[in-house]
């Protein structure tokens, strides 16, 4: 028993040093040792030299027995589980080798090899592992989070990173609070995730949770507050004018594509269909086909086919620029679409105009009067949309500074009822 005790000693002590020639001298006295020998926890060389990231031991281990790779300890761990753990992903990648089914199985912890790897922000292990399978590391976790979930509220943003550009619609999830990625790094105070998440355009913003509260709710309600709140509150505000904005700029969008393409079907109608009709014979003076307008009144023909045509134009360009969806991501594509279909409206109006004159010359104004009315009414309407436009943004700006005005306020009284404010802070309270 002693000799057994003592072998089993120096077979330890050669699987945490990485001794290779010593490892193999005493297996080669005994090879059962390999199969045999359990340390604390039920580990055994295995996990033992896993754990010290003795790639050569793992080596040998697994030439002896390959099964060892299967074996979990007191806490379910496997050899992987704690690959993953300890970031060593070349072991990593030897376990997989033998035993690719571990990535599915599950701890004390109920984690997988990937929700670990994850967790630790183990970059290069969790590549390895998610060659094997994207399977693991969608299944869900406590409250059905996920692994995303579990990087957030860990605070590892390199492995979060690693993780949204491969699992997809994963990003999107919920868990059973109805909570989002962005809601659960406000709750853990990760500034630095917060930021992720916001650039990010894969990640939804604010959404509300299962009690109705976006991420900006939830930042409120920190109490007292503190810098890194107050950055984050900052931070999810902007994003808030940003939705905002970018709602009405959707609402202008769908209208804007129901003026052009309403503009575009106006204007091709009367460029076949000129007003006065076309020539149904032809004569030493016409041709049949050919617009009648343009044979009685050549220039105000002119000024017809020009209006018509940038009428037309200008609303395929609108149309295009609205289709592409850029507007949606660029405000200077959005102000060309919404610059285009203006156009197309003044246009349409200086060729009604002078389709009025053609069919009713009695009665209609000279083609210069009808120009002036349309630049005049044009240029109103463009600066009263600029105007409502730099309204709206003030009045958002004086909101946020309002909030902020309050929250400064709340906090003030805070350190003033806890006995924490300095000697300025009264004062100010009281000013």
């Amino acid at each position: 028993m002693v000799g057994e005790a003592a072998a089993e000693k120096k077979l330890y002590d050669a699987a945490t040093k990485g001794d290779v020639a010593t490892f193999q001298v005493l297996l080669q006295q005994d090879p059962h040792l390999v199969d045999e020998v359990s340390y604390a926890r039920s580990r055994n060389l295995l996990h033992i030299a896993t754990m010290r990231g003795q790639v050569g031991i793992v080596e040998e281990v697994l030439k002896m027995n390959s099964e060892l790779a299967r074996d979990v300890d007191s806490k379910k761990s496997s050899s992987l589980h704690i690959a993953a753990a300890q970031g060593h992903a070349e072991i990593a990648k030897k376990l997989l080798s033998v035993a690719p089914e571990a990535c599915w199985w599950r701890d004390c912890h109920d984690m997988n090899p990937i929700h670990v790897a994850a967790m630790n922000g183990h970059e290069e292990a969790l590549k390895v592992l998610l060659e094997v399978s994207h399977i693991p590391a969608m299944e869900r976790l406590h409250r059905g989070q996920t692994v995303l979930h579990l990087c957030v509220k860990h605070g590892q943003l390199t492995t979060l990173k690693v993780l949204v550009e491969k699992l997809g619609e994963l990003v999107y999830a919920k868990d059973d609070d109805g909570e989002t990625l962005l809601h659960l790094a406000v709750r853990c105070n990760q500034l630095v995730m917060v930021q992720y998440l916001v650039e990010s355009n894969k990640i939804e913003k604010l959404t509300p949770n299962s009690m109705g509260k976006t991420a900006l709710d939830i930042s409120k309600e920190c109490s007292p507050p503190t810098t890194t709140n107050s950055e984050m509150k900052r931070i999810l505000q902007s994003l808030l004018i940003k939705q905002r904005s970018l709602k009405s700029h959707l609402k202008i969008n769908d209208m804007t594509m129901v003026v052009v393409v309403l503009i575009a079907t106006m204007a091709f109608q009367a460029a076949v269909s000129p007003p006065g009709g076309v020539w149904q014979d032809d004569t030493s003076s016409h041709t049949a086909g050919k617009a009648v307008m343009a044979s009685a009144h050549p220039k105000l023909y002119k000024h017809f086919v020009r209006a018509n045509t940038t009428a037309f134009v200008s609303s395929l360009i609108s149309i295009i620029f609205s289709t592409t969806g850029m507007p949606l991501r660029e405000f200077a594509f959005f102000g060309i679409a919404f610059y285009a279909m203006w156009v197309s409206v003044a246009a349409i109006g200086v060729s009604y105009g002078a389709s009025l004159i053609m069919t009713n010359p009695a009665q209609a104004r000279p083609i210069g009067h009808i120009v002036a009315i349309v630049v005049f009414l044009f240029v109103g309407i463009i600066v009263s949309v600029i105007g409502y436009a730099v309204k709206e943004e003030r009045s958002w700006k004086r909101e946020e500074q309002e909030q902020e005005d309050r929250r400064s306020s709340l906090k003030v009284l805070i350190r003033r009822f806890s006995g924490r404010s300095d000697s300025s802070e009264p004062v100010q309270a009281a000013a």
